[in-house]
């Protein structure tokens, strides 16, 4: 039989202690929200006590392709770790994810003598391909 020396114990038992998490309890969900239709169509919404909150809607859309396509809407909203309330609306299609917000990183202006040459591209014939 194996035995153990009682500080080991001890500190094993300490280890297990601090590991443990400190302070942090269960966020309640205020309120949650689901309803799935035999279409495919589909809406969802929940709230919870730590202020995000989200909901989207969802339904199959035929694209004239041989299947058809879901289209979702839906926005999501809390708190960052900075403090600052953050709002998130996308749509998601076809076409991809299309997420908007203001937290959202935006591209640089295009320079004007790019945009100029561009929309001279854009006017020009085509050119023969040599």
């Amino acid at each position: 039989m194996v035995q153990y020396h009682p500080v080991v114990i001890v500190l094993s038992l300490l280890a297990v202690a601090l590991a443990a998490p400190q302070g942090q309890e269960p966020i309640p969900i205020l309120r949650q929200d689901s309803n799935i239709n035999p279409d495919g169509s589909f809406q969802y919404s929940y709230e919870t006590g730590n202020g995000i909150s989200a909901d989207a809607t969802g339904q199959l859309r035929n694209i004239g392709a041989e299947d058809p396509a879901l289209q979702i809407q839906g926005q999501v909203q809390y708190t960052s770790d900075d403090g600052s309330n953050i709002q998130l609306t996308y749509v998601a299609d076809e076409n991809g994810y299309q997420p908007q917000g203001a937290h959202l990183p935006t591209p640089p202006p295009i320079p004007a003598d790019i945009q100029r040459a561009l929309a001279y591209l854009a006017t020009a014939p085509p050119q023969p391909q040599q």
